[in-house]
């Protein structure tokens, strides 16, 4: 059995599993793990160390062409603090176009953390597009109204991250559940990556039952053999509980992190406004300060490091080859798919 659905005949990928966009850490070995077991890798804005986004990128995107054939994708963040977005969304947009088989393979653009109409309205890109590229273009969305701003601006697909999810989030606190059954009814029609809580085969049947085309998972990947995040950061996964992750204001918004030191000594702003009206306070030097914490990881310090993980990992248990954990919830999925199915008398 497959589960073929509008999400993988659009991408061309044999499972509905997408990497969830996981800056600003490095994927590229992830991302060709997930592509390699039939789902959809995808690549970090990765800033970090004061590296250029744009560099990274393209090494990483170089990285996985050459230990791959499959299709994958690539996330920008798009937030008015996120400087270089412009510069990255223009500059891989060129990349893409001047290498054939990287314009085969990468199929998918996510945008995040701010608005979704920076990508689009970049000429480099719109000209990708009209040289033939197949890639779609999809936009982070955490509430209804935020949906409605990406179909207006013409966006493929989006992903809708519920308050479960791990990183950045949206100010209403909105459940995964609740949130795809408001963007079906108001626009049934929309091709769905739900995002948020997911980490197993029960979770991509119920969200492929509610009407997404496919789930985007996090957490689940962080705590895989594969992937490149430091050995402490993946422990932290098996044995945590669902509780044991805070909403916390972080520097693009809201940001659901594991309780540490770091986050434990965070506030929590209410309101778009207040955090608007914080961002006026901040200052390079303490943006820098923040970002510190972020780069800790890569050392393995989980007591003061940024530990961006979701409410997902109260129900991983181990640390799985990529490979098994998408056959296992591919395999898990179906069986309840089909249980489910049994109620149809």
């Amino acid at each position: 059995m497959v589960l073929e659905t509008n999400i993988t005949k659009m991408l061309g990928i044999k499972h509905p599993i997408v990497a969830a966009p996981m800056g600003p850490f490095y994927t590229k070995e992830l991302a060709v793990a997930i592509s390699e077991a039939g789902g959809l890798g995808v690549l970090s804005h990765t800033n970090l160390f004061g590296k250029s986004s744009l560099e990274e990128m393209k090494k990483d995107m170089e990285y996985v062409i050459e230990h791959t054939d499959k299709p994958f994708g690539f996330n920008v963040r798009t937030s008015r603090l996120q400087l270089d977005a412009p510069g990255l969304c223009r500059g891989i947009s060129r990349f893409i176009m001047d290498n054939s088989k990287l314009k085969e393979q990468c199929i998918y653009a996510i945008t995040s953390a701010g608005s979704a109409k920076t990508l689009p309205k970049m000429k480099p890109y719109q000209r990708l597009i009209e040289s033939g590229s197949n890639i779609k273009h999809f936009h982070v969305a955490p509430a209804l109204w935020l949906a409605t701003k990406c179909v207006d601006a013409g966006v493929d697909g989006v992903v809708l991250t519920g308050y479960e999810g791990g990183g950045h989030q949206s100010y209403e606190k909105i459940s995964t559940l609740v949130l795809l059954q408001q963007v079906k009814q108001k626009y049934p029609d929309l091709p769905i990556i739900a995002c948020g809580g997911f980490a197993s085969g029960e979770g991509l049947a119920s969200a492929l039952a509610v009407g997404a085309g496919a789930i985007a998972m996090g957490s689940r990947f962080i705590a895989s053999k594969e992937s490149e995040f430091n050995e402490n950061y993946k422990n932290v996964v098996p044995p945590a509980k669902a509780s044991d992750t805070i909403y916390v204001t972080g520097v693009l918004g809201p940001i659901r992190l594991w309780k540490n030191n770091y986050s434990l000594h965070h506030g929590v702003v209410s309101t778009k406004e207040e955090k608007m009206a914080l961002e006026a306070q901040i200052t390079p030097e303490m943006a820098m300060e923040d970002q510190k914490h972020y780069e800790m990881i890569y050392d393995g310090n989980i007591i003061d490091g940024a530990v961006l993980l979701g409410q997902s990992i109260g129900i991983i248990n181990s640390i799985e080859s990529v490979q098994d954990i998408i056959n296992d919830i591919i395999k898990s999925a179906e069986k309840r798919l089909k249980e489910a199915s049994s109620y149809i008398v």
